[in-house]
């Protein structure tokens, strides 16, 4: 027998999901069931230094489809 899934046909968008607290945010809400949007720009600094990059969101969005 399954859980429930309280949020089955919800939608979430979260920014900031590809690391710390907003992928452990993203990974929670798709395990409840929402449908999640993962957002983040990929910056590897902290100040905003060094090359963009859509890793961080891809790797979160390839372990919710998982």
């Amino acid at each position: 027998m399954s859980l429930p899934r309280p949020l089955d046909g919800l939608c979430a968008i979260v920014t900031g999901a590809g690391r710390g607290l907003g992928r452990a945010e993203a990974l929670e809400l798709a395990r409840l069931g929402a449908a999640v949007v993962v957002n983040d720009y990929g910056q590897p600094g902290r100040d905003g230094s060094g090359e963009a990059s859509a890793a961080p969101a891809e790797e979160v969005a390839a372990e919710i489809r998982a």
